[in-house]
């Protein structure tokens, strides 16, 4: 069995392809078990194992473990670890042990650009980034892969953080750290929130004709990036309907305040990408995708890491 580093896994998945691969996968399905979610009371504050079956009708199977530490921010660690272990699906032999952070990151971020290039205005060039963590620049980069973005703008509780990250990109793109949320939302056509809130961040009186608002953060019902409001002014849309019902935290609790119900959903990706459903109604109709993540991704993204490093080009 071949042991995948990060590395490897950056190296595999460039975003054009991977983002190419999702929508094959989703297009096409596979049977995927509703995740796993287990609660770890741990010394420091609560943590959270996942894990994440998925398997090809007739091809791979894979599944993968992850541990969510919110704590770890604060002894300078991601937040989020696991590992993913493929295998062949005619015998269910292991095929690899791939290095499950990197491939959650760049597959989150995947999705969410595949969501927008469905979504999003053809013509979006500003996008802004709520969050400084280790996601936050792989949706810049993913984002880029489908829209024409020029500028980019980034929030986050930690001044600093965001100046770092938005330096990390000023030879791409017209970028920058940004204190005034509320001024950078009206002023952006796609928003990505890539944070572990509870408390909304964005709110829909902000949110002006057009935009896309990307919501990837919120994957537990007691988390939220946004208030009621954005849904209620948005075509919603989710990366699967069940994911959604049980995880998708800024809708679930819009329903608990009585302004949205889950019928409102327009569609799931795997609609869209079908032609199922339909996407954006008009240039200046606001959408938004929320995304809790989905084993298929995952999946996907391990089949495209395994077959670029098996039969490179």
């Amino acid at each position: 069995m071949r042991v995948v580093s990060a590395l490897e896994v950056a190296e595999a998945l460039p975003w054009e392809p991977l983002v190419q691969r999702l929508a094959h996968t989703f297009r096409e399905g596979v049977e995927s078990p509703p995740r796993h979610h287990h609660a770890m009371h741990r010394p420091d504050g609560e943590a959270t194992m996942l894990l994440m079956p998925a398997w090809e009708r007739e091809g791979y199977i894979g599944v993968k473990m992850v541990n969510v530490f919110p704590q770890n921010a604060e002894h300078g660690l991601p937040a989020i670890a696991g590992v993913y272990l493929l295998s062949e699906g005619a015998h269910g032999r292991p095929l690899a042990c791939i290095d499950g952070s990197e491939l959650t990151r760049r597959r989150t971020a995947a999705a969410s650009a595949l969501a927008a290039r469905e979504l999003a205005r053809e013509d979006a060039e500003t996008l802004l980034v709520v969050g400084t963590g280790k996601l936050a620049p792989m949706v810049i980069e993913a984002h880029a892969a489908v829209r024409p973005i020029r500028r980019v703008r980034i929030w986050g509780r930690s001044l600093a953080k965001a100046e770092a990250l938005a330096a990390e990109y000023t030879d791409r793109f017209d970028t920058s750290a940004v204190t005034d949320l509320e001024a950078a939302s009206r002023q952006a056509d796609i928003i990505s929130c890539v944070t572990l809130s509870t408390e909304p961040l964005i709110r829909g009186a902000w949110l002006a004709p057009g935009t896309h608002l990307d919501l990837i953060g919120a994957f537990r019902p007691t988390m939220r990036e946004t208030d009621a409001e954005c849904l209620v002014r948005s075509e919603v849309f989710v990366d699967t309907y069940a994911g959604a019902r049980g995880e998708g935290g800024d809708i679930l609790q819009a329903i608990d305040e009585g302004a949205f119900a889950f019928a409102d959903i327009r569609g799931e990706l795997a609609e869209l990408l079908r032609g199922v459903k339909p996407g954006r109604s008009s240039p200046d109709a606001i959408t938004l995708f929320k995304s809790v993540g989905a084993s298929l991704e995952d999946l996907a993204a391990a089949i495209e890491v395994w077959e670029r490093l098996e039969t490179p080009a």
